[in-house]
């Protein structure tokens, strides 16, 4: 299979990208914090049970103000939680962006080695025929495929190999 990933960004689009990213970054700088591994480790992740009892204790807040605490600051609880909740989203609309943008980066990567190994053959080849330079840049590139390989890696190419 050949050129998987045919759309390539424009330099114009690159150009408005980064400029959305600065505004992003920009606007969201005043939410980013950079917590210590210990920091995490105090204050760790709220796991789903633990999301259960803080939507059940707004249930009550929200629907028996009576049973709640009057030690716990209401409003900055809610606050809080729609926070929480915003941030959230923001994430996992950022993180949909990550995967698709890493997975198309996966098929230009593919579509790029595929290419070098077509050209590596053809260098193989041409390096038999004695054409000037292509014997220097076949021991060039040797280099990237070492004798003793892994069995579940792709075997290289080898110089005895003609082209694809």
């Amino acid at each position: 299979m050949k050129n998987l990933m045919a759309a390539h960004p424009g330099e114009e689009q690159l150009e408005r990208t980064h400029v959305l990213m600065t505004n992003l970054e920009n606007e969201l700088s005043g939410l980013i914090v950079n917590l210590t591994g210990d920091d995490r480790s105090r204050y760790g992740r709220v796991n789903e049970q633990n999301k259960l009892l803080i939507n059940k204790v707004r249930d009550y807040a929200q629907t028996s103000p009576s049973l709640c605490s009057p030690d716990v600051d209401w409003a900055e609880f809610e606050r809080d939680y729609q926070s929480r909740n915003s941030i959230e989203d923001l994430i996992l609309r950022l993180q949909n962006l990550v995967t698709g943008l890493k997975n198309n980066k996966t098929l230009h990567d593919f579509d790029n080695y595929q290419a070098a190994l077509d050209d590596y053959s053809y260098t193989c080849y041409k390096a038999k025929t004695s054409v000037p330079g292509f014997e220097d840049k076949r021991k060039e590139l040797k280099q990237f495929f070492p004798r003793n390989r892994k069995t579940s890696e792709t075997p290289a190419p080898d110089d005895n190999n003609q082209p694809i």
